[in-house]
């Protein structure tokens, strides 16, 4: 019979939030991700409260003592860095968009003045 180990220094809802820790990250983003699609939340809002959680992180959440506050920062971080994106891609599609509609229009000028009968 095997004896699960644990981690010292580890608390069981530290352990938790570890083996769960992507997923709940996952869910947060595509909350947050939806509400600023959909202009709830101001895509530059998103990523200031992004960069300001992702150097709390950085500077005080991975050196935190308590496991459950350092696991609940990196979520936190984790789940923000994911929200960041958002605002990225939705520029990226929409300027990948306007220029395809740019080479639709001088495709289209370009077939009504060969087409001067």
């Amino acid at each position: 019979m095997e004896y699960p180990v644990v981690q010292q220094g580890t608390s069981r809802p530290g352990r938790w939030l570890r083996e769960h820790r992507l997923g709940l990250a996952l869910s947060i983003a595509v909350v947050e991700g939806l509400l600023v699609v959909l202009d709830q939340i101001s895509g530059w809002l998103a990523l200031l409260v992004a960069a300001l959680v992702l150097a709390f992180y950085v500077t005080v959440g991975r050196g935190l003592r308590r496991d459950t506050a350092r696991q609940a920062a990196w979520v936190a971080a984790m789940s923000q860095v994911l929200v960041a994106l958002v605002p990225v891609l939705v520029f990226v599609i929409g300027a990948v968009a306007l220029i395809a509609v740019a080479l639709l229009a001088v495709v289209a000028i370009v077939a009504l003045l060969a087409d001067r009968r």
